[in-house]
């Protein structure tokens, strides 16, 4: 039996995370995070007849940004704040002997192009040009078992307070109007999940930044949460 196996892309993730530093660490922490997938020209329309009637779907993916770095049989997942190893199939850490991943995200929306059929979906957390290996329906009552067990990530990450001063705010808003919806909730979900390396972790008073869509968020880190110091277009 081979045990080398082909695929091909059927299509790409159009996403506001810019690069990896921010991107949540798992699906569903950011809900206003809307992405989109672009499938490819030979995936024809209709093999999305019917799909609309699931609420979410689940994303099977490519790792593409680590394929080079190899993997690792023991890693430190940060939820552990790096001070411990697991096994990599104990964990969802990308360096894996296969670099691919799945995540459900909510399907908000479908239209089609000249050529091709997009996906709108929310929720995710996939770097902008992830290629998208396979797509199928989240199906409840045999995806969900609420009676699970978690291991190490058990419960919800904490939540971090976010902030910005008055001109800021107003600076945001303009944004939203000019074309990035929810730009503020975003921005605030990303951060409260604290995207910072676990040894950076304690460094408060220390300078960030954070693509997000076409812009460079700087913030720094304080007691209690981030405060947004600048926005930055690229």
């Amino acid at each position: 039996m081979s045990t080398d196996f082909h695929f091909q892309a059927i299509g790409f993730i159009h996403s506001p995370y810019k690069e990896k530093f921010g991107i949540p660490r798992q699906p569903g922490l950011v809900t206003a995070a809307r992405i989109e997938l672009h499938l490819d020209q030979h995936i024809p329309a209709s093999s999305l007849d019917d799909i609309d009637g699931f609420s979410h779907l689940w994303l099977t993916f490519v790792f593409h940004e680590h394929i080079e770095r190899g993997w690792q049989p023991r890693i430190r997942p940060p939820r552990l704040g790096g001070n411990r190893r697991v096994g990599v199939f104990a964990s969802r850490s990308p360096f894996r002997p296969n670099p691919i991943g799945l995540s459900v995200v909510p399907l908000l929306g479908i239209r089609h192009a000249d050529n091709h059929s997009i996906l709108e979906l929310g929720g995710a957390d996939l770097l902008d040009g992830t290629p998208i290996l396979d797509i199928k329906p989240y199906v409840p009552f045999v995806d969900s078992h609420p009676d699970a067990r978690g291991g190490f990530v058990d419960a919800p990450p904490p939540q971090h307070i976010v902030s910005w001063d008055e001109p800021l705010e107003q600076h945001l808003q303009q944004l939203e109007r000019g074309g990035f919806p929810d730009l503020r909730l975003l921005l605030r979900q990303v951060l409260a999940q604290d995207p910072r390396p676990a040894y950076q972790k304690g460094q408060d008073g220390r300078r960030y930044g954070l693509r997000l869509h076409d812009f460079n968020i700087l913030f720094e880190a304080s007691d209690d949460g981030f405060v947004v110091v600048a926005i930055e277009s690229l």
